[in-house]
Order: structure tokens, then sequence, then C-alpha cells
């Protein structure tokens, strides 16, 4: 079977070689009529399959299979076929996973290794033809669908670029790899077919897709923004062409001028000094001299006032006293070493008969703990006590806070 096969695929790529040139014309007049200098090709390439005519009176034509096969490798601009059926090739390769776990199970090595290598093009073959639908896709936005000439014909494509997106991305959710993993089961080749190819190459592409479709929808937006302003001018040619004794009034009389009209630049332009040019050196001299003449600052004080005696002696030295919360915080923390045991801050606070501020000695205390060096803040443990605020969620609200020794 695979002889034959193969020589029915060398039979077919000869034809296609030896009659290139009328294959080429063929794919760009889209059709070919039978006269008495081709009439022998034509015939030829009829038996192979490669030309149909698709009624008895029509032309004949490319098959589809050719044309893609042509338009892929040309890159052609106008291919904008993208196959969406994912659940045809999904169905297929479970049915070549069945056949090649039940060859397996039979013992029969030739069938086993025949399905597994037709799963392998199955899987390769999808995921190729979902990186070729991206490739497809790209280069229609990049091109901004310039293989058609109206705003309308690009919104068309864009929405139809839209529509093959989304049945993409519905497709890719049809795959379960928790199903693809039951069925691949325990067997190496299957898992990596099943599990490992297709999702990465899903996760790749859907990915990739979602970037396609966010850039689809803002090209959709600028292309109507440009129909919308082409119809504003269409129909201002129109009105022109309807009334061809139209002449615009005088606005500058009215009282209220149209916002269209009302946009008036601006009378004097920003300026600024040119410091480079020495036209103005004796004005920037003046500007100058008036800043650094700081002695109108003082020129309301007496000579008394202004004669100031320095002596520079040495500074005596002079201590800033602890505040008294955070010596009070220390001592609680010295309380819990000596002790030993975990202490309520509130409970020191009222046995001491501290009189802090409640809040004030919870902050300082959550302040001490967090601004202790971290070789000594690994010695002590610190809980808030509260419960979460009933009406914010997110929010805890601390009552207390327990300290003890890790």
């Amino acid at each position: 079977m695979s002889n034959n096969l193969h020589q029915a695929g060398v039979k077919l790529l000869k034809q296609l070689g030896r009659h290139a040139e009328l294959v080429m014309d063929v794919y760009l007049s889209g059709s070919v009529s039978e006269d008495e200098t081709n009439a022998a090709a034509i015939e030829k390439l009829r038996k192979s399959d490669i030309l149909w005519r698709p009624e008895a009176e029509q032309e004949l034509r490319l098959k589809r299979s050719v044309r893609a096969l042509l338009e892929e490798a040309l890159s052609d601009e106008r291919n904008r076929q993208i196959d969406s059926n994912v659940g045809s090739s999904l169905a297929s390769i479970k049915t070549l996973a069945a056949h090649y776990k039940e060859a397996r199970h039979n013992i029969d090595y030739a069938a086993s290794e025949a399905y597994l290598a037709d799963l392998s093009e199955h899987v390769y073959s999808f995921a190729d033809g979902l990186r070729y639908s991206i490739r497809v896709l790209w280069s229609r936005i990049n091109n901004e669908f310039g293989y058609v000439g109206t705003i309308n014909a690009k919104i068309r494509e864009n929405e139809l670029a839209q529509s093959q997106v989304t049945e993409l991305l519905n497709g890719l959710e049809m795959f379960q790899f928790s199903e693809l993993g039951e069925i691949a089961g325990d067997i190496r080749e299957l898992r990596k077919l099943l599990v490992t190819t297709l999702q990465e190459a899903l996760s790749d592409c859907t990915q990739e897709l979602s970037v396609v479709q966010g850039r689809l929808l803002e090209l959709l937006g600028r292309f109507r923004q440009i129909r919308g302003r082409t119809r504003l001018l269409k129909g201002w040619l129109l009105y022109t062409d309807l009334h061809p004794d139209y002449s615009p009034a005088d606005h500058v009389s009215h009282k209220q001028l149209p916002v269209l009209f009302n946009c008036a630049e601006a009378l004097l332009a920003p300026a600024s000094v040119d410091v480079h040019s020495t036209l103005y050196e004796p004005e920037l001299f003046d500007i100058v001299s008036s800043i650094k003449r700081i002695d109108r600052l003082h020129a309301g004080l007496t000579h008394a006032e202004q004669d100031i005696t320095v002596s520079l002696s040495q500074a005596d030295d002079f201590d800033i006293p602890d505040n008294p919360l955070k010596l009070a915080v220390d001592e609680y923390f010295c309380a819990v070493i000596d002790s030993g045991k975990s202490q309520s801050a509130l409970e020191y606070l009222d046995e001491q008969a501290l009189e802090w501020d409640r809040e004030s000695w919870l902050y300082q205390v959550i302040c001490g703990y967090e601004g202790l060096p971290e070789e000594h803040r690994q010695y002590f443990e610190l809980e808030a006590i509260g419960e979460p605020d009933p009406v914010y969620t997110g929010n805890f609200v601390i009552r207390d806070v327990e300290l003890w020794l890790a």
C-alpha cells in the first residue's frame, strides 16, 4: 500500500512540474478554456484530479487542495481561508489513539506503528495548522486588509477575522487534557503527543490569538472612525452639489460663533529671552545687577542691628531625651524576657497602671517590634488579636497584641 501511494505521489508531482506554466495560469486567472494548443495537457491534468469542472457548461478550475497548496507555498495575500473546525481534528486524534491502543494491546506491531505514525501526523499537522492560521491573521492585520479597496470591505473582512478567531478559541476549549491524559494512560508515546505536544501548542496559540483579537478590535475602531469622517465629507459634498448657490454666512457678525469656526489662534505666540543674543546684553546686565543688589532688603535696619558679632567656639554637648512612651515599651519587652511567658500589651498597660492612650500604646508596641534589628527581632513573636472588619472586606481590626519569646 505504501509503495502504491509513493508512486501515485511521484506521478502527481511530475504532472505539476511538467505543466507548471499552465497550472499557474489557471491559478492566477481562476479558470482555463480548452483549445487545440493545450487540449492534451489539460486532459492529463484533469485525469490526475488537478483540474475539475464544477458543471457541464463551466470552465475547468484548479482543485481546492492544489489551490490551497499554492496559496500557502506562495504566501498569497488572497489566501484568507482558515480552518476553524477544531472538533473534527480532535475526534480524529481520539479515534487514532484508540486504534493505536487496541493494536498495541493485540500485539500487532505493524498496525500499531502505522497508527502511531498517522496519529503523529494528525497532531503535528493540527498544531502547524493553528500556527498557520495565526500567521494568516497577522498578515491580514499588518496589511490592514489591503487586498480590498473600500473601508466597508475592510470592516467586513475585520468582522470575518474576528468571527474566525472566536471560533478558534471556542474550539480550543474543547480540548480537555484530563481526558486526553486518561486516553494516553501510561503509554509514553501517547502522553508525548496528546499531552505535552498539544498542550504546548495550544498554550502558545491561545495567548497569541488573544493578542490578535485585541489588534483586530483596535483596527476595527480606526476603520469605523475613518468611515464616519468619510461619510461626513461625502454628505457635505452632496449638499454643495444639491445647493450650488450656497455660500457660507458671515460668522463674524453673529453673536454666537459655531464651535467649528471659533478656533482662532493666539495673537501672541509663546516667547522667551534669547540669552545668547548680544543685542540684549545691556538689558540682561541690568536684570542681573538688580538681582544681586541685596542691600535693599536691609534698608530699614539700624547700624546696631546689623552689627552682629560671631564667636567660634566648641559647642556644648547635649542629649536628646528618649520618648517616655518608647521607654515604657522597652520595659514591656524586658518584662516579657524576664518572665519568659506571653504577655498581652493591654494587660501589661493595666497592670502597670500606665497613663498612655490605649491606641497609642498598641501603635508604639508594634513600632517597637518592627524597629528591632533583625538579629534581635527573631527572638520575639508578635501576634495581633482582633477580628475582620464587619463592613469592609479585607480589613482586620486589631484589638490587642500579644508578645512572647520565640
